[in-house]
């Protein structure tokens, strides 16, 4: 049995940390993390205060601006942190409390905002604590008052968010009017990056200005070789927000619905518009904030969507059989919606704020979204049916993808039961170690056979161009008869019941020809991995082996060329010789060492990445999701960073 290490358990252990030192000490209690997310998560606390201000009906304008030295200043012409002495804090201001004290702010009750995002009073002083320098002004009252706090090194210990001095009046503000502008610098000790994102603050900040009907949010990047400006301001509001959405869709119908209510719990504002797509959009916020998490205001909206488009489908007989009734999931699918609520009290989990927790605003939500939903679909006779026709359909794919559970059963890697026929399976039982190359064309296929190691390595050849199922519903998927071959062999299932523990392989390659038809179906496949077998991908268990193009003899010696790129550097690095190239056809061109040398050998497999934190995705997959139209795939990117995880291959 272990000794416990011996060592003095008294008074002197037990740690009080005052003011911000518990900020810097576990910043990730805060802000989530100290990576790119923490680093915006600062942005985001000083944005909200500045739309608390607008919600409360006094600003008008926010001005974003990422500055070339590394600092963030936002501002705004709200009505300026009071900077009075707190009646608690003899000889310190009001502003300078709401920056150096957790959970100090205008925001509990006090009468200073009826509805706001910071309730816990943390966020700005959380943003000095793990600033190395934070500036502020306030323009009040026809004066602008400035402080300066910095990050301070004493007695080998660092202390954040220390005041530079009081707060002092520097003159007249002029035509600037009243307002508050906050200038803060990230701390490269606390953050593993402290480079800000211009894609990603422009998707904030123009999500907020949908959120807040009127209000003009400016955004300025003043860094070298990054300069632009631009102004978010939309007049419809969250109306606004679901045609942006929608933009890159097929919209269904061409209204959009839309409602706002206020009740004594709170206020509620909601529009929707469904898109021939297959895929949910439901966006919800709580006081301006993303609950990215969902919450009670997002399950009241979601129930009585259910119940009040089966009674409309049941007063109008338009289900019939299987279709008697329909699931949230097949209602929704297609749905492109805004739920925003403001309400006094919020109750988030957590400080991040990514889900709403207030029963009594779910109860709202439920009741009003019945209601007037249910009144909309009453009014909009064509837009229900074409609702509920999608719906329905829905319904069928779903009883469908219960049907495909069976083509992934097995007994075993050696019995095979239920696999395809031309799977060549390898004949090692368990996964580990084991790779199934799924590869373009039976002759391939066959030379594949020949090439592999049989014992770890499975050969699954498909006919043709694959499915492209970002444009098909799952029914018709399940329909095709090389998906049913690829999932049967692979086993896990697909789509929502898909189960990356009962992948039948360690790693699944993808083998296709070099020219452009086969990095079409090279795209399809992963477009295919990507929306139905997402978890394999975030497991890094899927790669691409790429195939060279050429094949050339330079001093006695074979070597592979990938493209017709790396052809040309070849000719230039030997100008004097003449060089006789051997161009594959295609996979079935290659004999059986020629493959195993290059597509099977692990040495040359990519794998297929995901980078959750960098809002990118490969270009073949947006050529399938986009067209080759370049203004849509930008828009479509900054669109969707929060919904799609991305490729980079």
């Amino acid at each position: 049995m272990a000794t416990a290490p011996k060592g003095n358990y008294n008074a002197e252990q037990i740690q009080v940390l005052e003011g911000l030192d518990p900020v810097r000490k576990r910043p990730g209690m805060y802000i989530g993390s100290t990576g790119s997310q923490g680093l915006h998560h600062l942005v985001w606390e000083v944005v909200d205060n500045a739309i608390d201000e607008a919600m409360a009906g006094y600003a008008t304008r926010i001005e974003v601006a990422l500055l070339a030295d590394g600092g963030c200043r936002v501002s705004d012409n709200g009505r300026g942190i009071p900077v009075d002495e707190h009646p608690q804090y003899k000889g310190k201001s009001a502003a300078e409390i709401v920056l150096t004290v957790l959970h100090a702010g205008g925001k509990f009750g006090g009468g200073g905002y009826k509805v706001s995002g910071g309730l816990h009073g943390v966020g700005v002083s959380v943003v000095n604590a793990l600033s190395k320098r934070l500036d502020l002004e306030v323009r009040r009252e026809g004066n602008v008052y400035r402080q300066s706090f910095a990050a301070v090194t004493k007695g080998g210990k660092v202390l954040p968010g220390v005041p530079q001095g009081p707060i002092k009046n520097t003159g007249k503000a002029g035509r600037a009017g009243n307002g508050t502008t906050i200038t803060f610098w990230p701390d490269a000790d606390v953050f593993d990056e402290i480079e800000f994102r211009a894609a990603t603050v422009l998707e904030r900040l123009q999500v907020m200005a949908f959120l807040n009907r009127g209000v003009a949010i400016a955004f300025f990047d003043e860094r070298p070789n990054h300069k632009q400006e631009l102004t978010y301001c939309y007049d419809g509001g969250i109306s606004d927000f679901v045609k942006h959405l929608n933009h890159s869709k097929e919209p269904l119908f061409k209204d959009i619905g839309y409602f706002t209510a206020s009740e004594p719990e709170g206020d509620v504002e909601v529009a929707w518009q469904w898109n021939t797509g297959y895929y949910e959009g439901l966006h919800t916020f709580a006081n301006g904030i993303s609950t990215t998490e969902g919450g009670m205001h997002a399950e009241g909206f979601k129930r009585a969507l259910t119940n009040a488009t089966n009674r409309y489908a049941k007063e109008r007989n338009l289900l019939k059989g299987k279709d008697a009734s329909l699931q949230g999931d097949d209602v929704r699918e297609g749905l492109t919606a805004i739920v925003s609520v403001k309400l006094t009290d919020p109750q988030f989990e957590g400080q991040t704020k990514t889900k709403l927790g207030n029963t009594e605003i779910r109860s709202m939500v439920e009741r009003l979204t019945n209601e007037r939903f249910g009144r909309w679909l009453e009014e909009h006779p064509n837009p229900s049916k074409a609702i509920v026709a999608k719906a329905a359909t829905a319904a069928r794919a779903r009883n469908a993808a219960k049907a495909a559970k069976e083509l992934t059963r097995r007994k075993s890697a050696l019995e095979g039961v239920g696999m395809p026929d031309k799977l060549a399976d390898c004949s090692q039982r368990g996964s580990e170690g084991t790779e199934l190359f799924v590869v373009e064309g039976n002759s391939a296929g066959g030379s594949a056979r020949d090439a592999r190691d049989p014992k770890t390595q499975a050969i699954l050849p498909l006919r043709g161009k694959v499915l492209n199922v970002e444009r098909a519903t799952l029914e018709k998927i399940l329909a095709n008869a090389e998906i049913q071959s690829l999932v049967a062999a692979i086993g896990g299932g697909i789509g929502k019941d898909f189960d990356v523990s009962k992948v039948r392989y360690d790693k699944i390659i993808i083998m296709s020809d070099a020219d452009v038809d086969g990095g079409h179906i090279r795209t399809l496949l992963i477009t295919f991995f990507f929306r139905q077998m997402f978890p394999l991908v975030e497991a890094g268990r899927l790669y691409v082996a790429q195939p060279p193009l050429y094949s050339v003899e330079i001093s006695g010696k074979k070597q592979y060329i990938a493209d017709d790129a790396s052809r040309s550097r070849v000719i230039d690095e030997h100008p004097k010789k003449q060089l006789s190239f051997a161009r594959f056809k295609g996979l079935g061109e290659m004999d059986y060492p020629e493959l195993r040398e290059t597509c099977m050998n692990p040495a040359t497999r990519t794998l297929v990445q995901i980078d959750l934190d960098q809002a990118s995705i490969c270009d073949e997959i947006l050529g399938v999701l986009m067209g080759d139209d370049v203004e849509s795939r930008r828009q479509w990117i900054q669109r969707n960073a929060k919904d799609v995880r991305f490729l980079d291959i």
